[in-house]
């Protein structure tokens, strides 16, 4: 979840909807007024930043802000163990749990398990890690909103003491 400038060298193409398949329609020359859409054969899934990730994870951006909207998406596939470096988010982030068993932490607080089907809210400012558990892999959307053309702050990695510290029992 790096930030949206960071990422977007990999957001290559978009396709304009509202004309019939076998004619082209240039897109309204006004913005915003253009249906998008982002084929999934365009955007790559490229590996976390090491600064801001501990093992394994894959980062694709799905969408950037277009036009007022200040909302960016991206997917995050972390596996066993992997997680995010302590970070914020000036206006928080929403995390859509797509797959697998994940685990979530604010600052100061306990470490609490996602499943498959959760829908977690991080408040603005929360200082928070996330990522999955030891024994499973997850898949998480994850959007956030910018502010001041940015969407995330990261900190200093989450240690093997604190990942490992009070995690829960993931048969919840």
């Amino acid at each position: 979840m790096r930030s949206v400038k960071a990422l977007s060298s990999s957001f290559i193409a978009l396709s304009f909807c509202g004309a019939s398949s076998s004619t082209a329609q240039a897109p309204s020359s006004v913005q915003g007024t253009s249906i998008e859409i982002s084929s999934a054969e365009t955007r790559t899934s490229n590996p976390g930043a090491p600064a801001n990730f501990t093992g394994t994870a894959q980062v694709e951006q799905l969408f950037s802000a277009h036009g007022a909207s200040r909302l960016t998406g991206g997917v995050v596939t972390f596996q066993p163990g992997a997680r995010s470096a302590w970070h914020t988010h000036p206006l928080g982030q929403i995390l859509i749990i797509t797959a697998g068993t994940g685990l979530v932490q604010q600052w100061g607080g306990p470490i609490c398990i996602m499943k498959t089907g959760d829908v977690v809210w991080i408040p603005a400012g929360a200082k928070h890690w996330h990522g999955a558990s030891s024994s499973s892999f997850v898949t998480q959307m994850a959007l956030q909103e910018l502010l001041d053309g940015k969407n995330v702050d990261w900190l200093e990695p989450v240690s093997d003491q604190q990942y490992s510290a009070g995690v829960p029992n993931v048969s919840r």
